[in-house]
């Protein structure tokens, strides 16, 4: 039997012409009056303020919105020859959390998913398997646990996924998002492997666009309102739109968004561990004491996989300790010190935690259902919610999706909308998972400010990041995770 190598592919044009979607039960356009062409075989980077529509642009370009059922288009948008709704065998996603895209236990199995979906004969698929995982550089045995993969290797596992499928469209909807520094560079050099010896036209949306650059030959920029902002060569547009494209809240190297004041008055201790050990089933790190002040950030910071998350839930009292403990003496109120006894009206008064991965804390069917369930738990009167609801609402720029459904908002505004929910009840102490990821230059500001000046208020923030950034304009302490240990030392001089 003859075998077609993964490394070959069609590649495919794109083509909008009045092209918009709106999602069912919103007002608004996600996005409207697209019109635009990419080429066979172009590398573009798709950039914009957040809520622009980049990844509705992209979910719809790999058939993945849905029907009539959960939304309305216009216009037309087309891969290659083929409406986009109907060419998903043709178009390969990746998308930003690495978890959610491992479906299987082994690398082999994982990556052969899409190909058996696809009815590609047995032999073929294992070709094909061997020399994707060839292609994205991650060499490991086929039976080789998925559950042992870092965050980096999980995103090229998907990465092999997808060319194993030989797509004529490669589709990256911000894909380093939640990837330490190491791990963006693993996946970015593995795209460009894949574009190497596949030929495929690519497109990937991201907010920074420093590491995306080299490797892109046209970058898009879609406008808040609807259609194209900019589109050009990629030093024609950011070096001479640079200044207005940051502006409007885009990543634009050598104009970094203003870092807020800071007060620096630390306050009495909120919660502190004693030589505290943290896991799930097995001990990731033992013997962490730290201190959390009223108003001082501790920035949780390490490669993916060390141990952060872990760190964080079992703060927020939400996961058991392995060994010693965690003591929020100064948050008890006549309660025991222990947060993970606390019943959940108690804690969510005291300490509010903003998960990894925002749906995770949906429950509500709208935007303002969202934020009234920590209200109704804590029992505050109509008054009260709508006056510590509508500045949320207008700091956070969610004025105007009250009525939507959060699962249907942008990556940012999802991220946006969980820090929201927890401060409705006004916890003294936040443990916030990542709290800036797909956010525009311009939301980032805002929020980082915002956390500042709640800080400045005698509020103590946790906060599980990869942003250098926030760590530089937040942060009184860094923990620095590794596999090897771990380092806590001050950043404020």
């Amino acid at each position: 039997m003859s075998f077609i190598s993964p490394t070959r592919a069609t590649p495919l044009s794109v083509d909008a012409h009045g092209w918009g979607w709106r999602h069912a039960g919103r007002s608004g356009w996600a996005l409207r009056g697209l019109d635009l062409r990419i080429e066979p075989g172009e590398r573009v980077l798709l950039l914009g303020a957040s809520g622009a529509g980049k990844s509705t642009l992209v979910h719809a370009l790999a058939g993945v919105l849905g029907g009539d059922e959960e939304g309305e288009s216009e216009g037309r948008l087309r891969v290659g020859d083929t409406d986009a709704a109907r060419a998903r065998g043709q178009v390969g996603l990746v998308l930003q959390d690495p978890d959610s895209q491992v479906v299987l236990a082994r690398v082999g199995d994982d990556v052969a998913f899409g190909c058996e979906n696809m009815g590609v004969p047995r032999e073929e698929t294992w070709h094909r398997v061997t020399q994707s995982l060839r292609a994205v550089g991650l060499d490991l045995p086929l039976r080789h646990p998925t559950s042992a993969l870092s965050g980096g290797q999980k995103q090229r596992l998907a990465l092999a996924g997808v060319l194993a499928m030989q797509p004529g469209l490669l589709l990256l909807d911000e894909p380093t998002a939640n990837l330490d520094p190491d791990g963006v560079i693993e996946v970015r050099d593995a795209v460009a492997r894949v574009l190497e010896v596949s030929g495929s036209t690519l497109l990937v949306v991201e907010h920074r666009v420093d590491v995306w650059w080299p490797l892109v030959d046209r970058v898009i920029v879609l406008a808040p309102g609807g259609g194209v902002l900019a589109d050009g060569a990629p030093d024609d547009v950011l070096r001479g739109e640079g200044a207005a494209l940051a502006a409007s809240g885009v990543w634009v190297p050598g104009h970094p968004p203003r870092h807020p004041s800071r007060l620096h008055r630390p306050g009495g201790v909120q919660l502190h561990t004693e030589a505290l050990a943290i896991g799930r089933s097995t001990s990731l790190h033992s013997d962490i004491d730290l201190v959390a002040r009223a108003g001082e950030c501790i920035a949780l910071t390490g490669p993916n996989g060390v141990g952060k998350t872990t760190l964080g839930l079992t703060l927020g009292g939400l996961l058991p300790a392995i060994g010693g403990r965690v003591v929020a003496s100064g948050l008890s109120r006549g309660l025991g010190a222990d947060p993970l006894r606390w019943k959940s009206r108690e804690l969510v008064t005291r300490i509010g935690s903003v998960f990894q991965d925002p749906e995770h804390q949906f429950v509500s069917g709208t935007v303002a259902g969202e934020l009234a369930i920590g209200a109704r738990a804590t029992k505050l009167s109509r008054d009260e919610t709508t006056r510590r609801i509508d500045p949320l609402l207008e700091r956070l720029r969610l004025g105007h999706l009250t009525e939507a459904n959060p699962f249907t908002l942008s990556g940012g505004e999802k991220r946006r909308l969980s820090v929201a929910t927890v401060l409705v009840t006004r916890p003294p102490l936040l443990v916030l998972d990542e709290p800036t990821f797909g956010q525009d230059s311009r939301t980032w500001a805002e929020l980082v400010a915002f956390l500042a000046e709640l800080l400045d208020e005698g509020s103590s923030v946790i906060a599980v990041t990869h942003d250098t950034h926030l760590v530089d304009a937040l942060a009184d302490t860094e923990l620095r995770m590794s596999r090897a240990g771990h380092r806590l030392e001050s950043r404020v001089p």
